[in-house]
């Protein structure tokens, strides 16, 4: 069996992909900026190997990345400015910090010999220019592309699960509001993917045999719906009724400030998400489920799922 990093591991998607890897029989070490984190994270970290650092500064890469098979770049930045006053921080934000990030794990991953990375992307449009937030994961993954011998990136849109930001951002703006106003861009279309097949595709990802170079490849689940749809589906399982309101315009800078308000989130984080729904994100193919070996949930199935494991930390207003 490999030997596993997982870095970000503090995140939604690293914290949940730990225990995963682990129950595949994958020996794993923890990258994070701070070891109470992971744990604070829901991490079972005893007998964990949690190696300490960061990636923008490169501090504890070479250490965290020493006798490692397989790595997982899950470092992803949203705020838009200087984090905590550090004067390291780079100026113009998310997009220089997750550059810099960037940069520095595949340097340390050629130096350390890798054979495998993995990491998760984000969905581009097919046309049109990309909003900041989805362009910076493309830059990303492009400088990634030659960290290692084997490298896959997999592209996803909204990821359905209780600690996913962008589905609670959604659902915080269901409950709390009693009327639904949907700008222009409800019409776009996207295809959400469960949480739990996200997970799938990434530990399959790390020990496929069909990776055998740089690959990216588009994820996503069954269902194709416009913004509109999902957000009448999410306020249909949390059982309330809230009348639509379907406005002819987006005024995106403007509303997405108000959306944060009323979600309780900071407009740093929702800003560069809601950008990236002024156009389709839709996938160019549907072979990743296959290549990998994967069942897909239909998006009902992953919105109540998520909804449940939310309930089980978290009271749900709504419901």
């Amino acid at each position: 069996m490999s030997r596993v990093l997982v870095t970000g591991a503090s995140g939604y998607v690293g914290a949940a992909l730990v225990p995963r890897l682990q129950a595949d029989g994958q020996t794993v070490r923890a990258f994070a900026r701070d070891p109470a984190r992971v744990a604070a994270a829901g991490v079972d970290v005893a007998g964990l190997e949690i190696a300490t650092g960061d990636a923008v500064s490169g501090a504890g890469l070479d250490a965290a990345l020493d006798g490692i098979d397989v790595a997982y770049f899950l470092i992803h930045s949203m705020e838009s400015g200087r984090v905590g006053g550090n004067s390291l921080d780079p100026p113009d934000g998310f997009r220089s910090r997750d550059r810099r990030a960037a940069e520095r794990f595949a340097a340390a991953a050629r130096l350390a010999g890798v054979r495998r990375v993995v990491y998760l992307s984000g969905l581009v449009p097919e046309t049109g220019m990309a909003s900041a937030h989805l362009a910076s994961r493309l830059e990303v993954e492009q400088t990634l592309l030659d960290a290692a011998p084997e490298v896959l990136a997999l592209r996803a849109s909204i990821v359905i699960g209780a600690r996913s930001r962008s589905f609670r951002f959604l659902v915080r703006l269901v409950e709390r509001v009693p009327v639904m106003p949907l700008p222009a861009w409800r019409e776009n279309r996207t295809q959400p993917i469960d949480g739990r097949d996200v997970l799938a595709l990434l530990v399959a990802g790390g020990r496929s045999p069909a990776i055998d170079g740089p690959l990216s490849l588009d994820i996503a689940g069954p269902d194709i719906v416009t913004y509109g749809e999902l957000v009448t589906r999410i306020r249909d399982a949390l059982l309330v009724g809230r009348a639509p309101i379907r406005l002819g315009f987006s005024l995106t800078p403007v509303a997405s400030r108000v959306a944060a308000a009323i979600a309780g989130e900071d407009h740093a984080l929702i800003g560069p998400l809601m950008e990236g729904l002024e156009g389709d994100l839709l996938p160019r193919d549907s072979r990743a489920a296959e290549l990998l070996g994967v069942r897909l949930h239909r998006l009902d199935a992953a919105i109540e799922r998520a909804l449940r494991d939310w309930e089980a930390t978290e009271v749900l207003r709504a419901r």
